[in-house]
C-alpha cells in the first residue's frame, strides 16, 4: 500500500552491473566519470505524491519517488566510493545508497556450480537483504543488473503479497522442477518432503517483490543457510543461489504475470547462443544466461535482442550504432 509519501525501493547487485563475473569490461579512463554519458533528468508529473536504473526512471510515472539500493562486494575492483561517484555522475538527481556485502558471510557456504559465474559470493547477497538494509525498509523490488524495465515499475510495486507470502515473482509451472535437484535429493525422504502438499514451481530470483518485514519474522536467511550447509555435505543441487530459494519458498510465492520477467535472453548456459523474445506483452527484459548484452555489444557480436538493451546503456565506448533499426522487431510493442 502507498502512503501519501511513498518510496519505491530497488536492489541492484552493483558490481555485477559494472564488472560481471563471467565477462569483465575493462575501464581505461583515469576519471570514471568520463566513461558514461549523463542521463536525462526525469521528474515527477503533477499527479505524483510528494516525494536497471535508466530504464526504471525513464518509464516510471513518478521517478523521483524511486530509491535505489546498490549492493557492492567488498572484493570488487570497484570500491563503494568509486561506485557512488559513478552513479552520481550519470544520475545527479538519483536517490540511492551503496551497501557493502562482505563475502565472508558466505565463504564457507558457497558450493561449486555448473557455471563458474554463479559461484561469485555476490550472487548470494539477495539472501541477506533483510540484514543489510535498515529495519525500517519493509518492502523492496529486487532486480538483477542484467535487466531493463520497459513499463511503469509502480505496477509491479502495487502487487500485494497475499496471506503470509514473503516473495512475489513470475512462476513457470511447465518447467521440469525435478531437474533443479539431484537424484540424491529426490531419493532422500528427509529432503524431498519439504515439497509435500505443495505445487512447487520454478521461479527466477532475478526479479522479486520482497516483504522484508515477513522475511525477518520468518528468519528466512537462516533457513536458506541451512540448505546451503546441506548442499556442502550432500550435493543436492547444481545451480548456485537459486535452488535454496526454491527449497524455502517453492509452492508459496505470489505468482506475478510473466510479462515482468522475460528471462533467458542471455542464451543457453552451456552454449553462447541467441534467443528471441517470447510472444506476449513485455514489461521487463532479463538477460539471464551465459551471454550478456554489454559483452556482445563490446565484442561487436550482438544478438538481435541486445539492441533492445543498447538505448539504455550509457557507457560511452561501445562499438555499435545506437540508432540501428532491426527488421522484425516491434519496439513500439514494448
Amino acid at each position: 500500500m502507498f502512503l501519501s509519501r511513498f518510496v519505491l525501493a530497488f536492489i541492484f547487485l552493483s558490481s555485477l552491473l559494472l564488472f560481471p563475473a563471467n565477462s569483465i569490461r575493462l575501464f581505461k579512463a583515469e576519471d570514471e566519470s568520463d566513461l558514461f554519458m549523463e542521463a536525462p533528468v526525469y521528474q515527477n508529473g503533477p499527479h505524483c505524491p510528494v516525494l536497471a536504473i535508466h530504464s526504471v526512471v525513464k518509464h516510471g510515472s513518478c521517478p523521483q519517488n524511486v530509491f535505489f539500493h546498490f549492493i557492492a562486494s567488498d572484493s570488487s575492483s570497484v570500491v563503494p566510493t568509486q561506485l557512488t561517484r559513478i552513479v552520481k555522475s550519470v544520475f545527479p538527481s538519483l536517490s540511492f545508497k551503496v551497501y557493502v556485502f562482505q563475502k565472508k558471510l558466505v565463504r564457507d557456504l558457497v558450493s561449486s556450480s555448473i557455471r563458474q559465474a554463479l559461484d561469485n559470493p555476490l550472487n548470494y547477497a539477495r539472501i541477506y537483504l533483510a540484514d543489510l538494509l535498515e529495519t525500517c525498509i519493509q518492502k523492496v523490488i529486487y532486480l538483477d543488473s542484467d535487466t531493463i524495465v520497459v513499463d511503469n515499475i509502480q505496477k509491479l510495486w502495487n502487487i500485494n503479497l497475499t496471506g503470509s507470502r514473503t516473495i512475489g515473482a513470475p512462476e513457470y509451472c511447465n518447467a521440469n522442477f525435478d531437474k533443479y535437484f539431484t537424484s540424491d535429493f529426490w531419493s532422500n525422504p528427509r529432503f524431498s518432503k519439504v515439497f509435500e502438499g505443495k505445487r512447487a514451481c520454478y521461479f527466477n530470483t532475478g526479479v522479486m517483490v520482497m516483504d522484508l518485514g515477513r522475511w525477518r519474522q520468518g528468519d528466512y536467511t537462516r533457513e536458506i543457510e541451512k540448505w546451503m550447509r546441506v548442499q556442502k555435505d550432500k550435493r543436492i543441487y547444481e545451480l548456485g543461489s537459486l535452488p535454496p530459494f526454491l527449497l524455502v519458498f517453492g509452492g508459496d510465492i505470489e505468482a506475478i504475470d510473466h510479462r515482468w520477467n522475460q528471462h533467458g535472453l542471455g542464451g543457453d548456459n552451456l552454449v553462447n547462443s541467441c534467443r528471441t523474445l517470447h510472444p506476449g506483452p513485455i514489461s521487463l527484459l532479463h538477460w539471464s544466461g551465459k551471454g550478456k548484452p554489454w559483452v556482445r555489444l563490446d565484442a561487436k557480436r550482438p544478438c538481435s535482442v541486445d539492441f533492445l538493451w543498447a538505448p539504455y546503456d550509457l557507457y560511452k565506448f561501445h562499438g555499435y550504432s545506437r540508432h540501428r533499426q532491426l527488421d522484425g522487431f516491434r519496439f513500439d510493442s514494448l
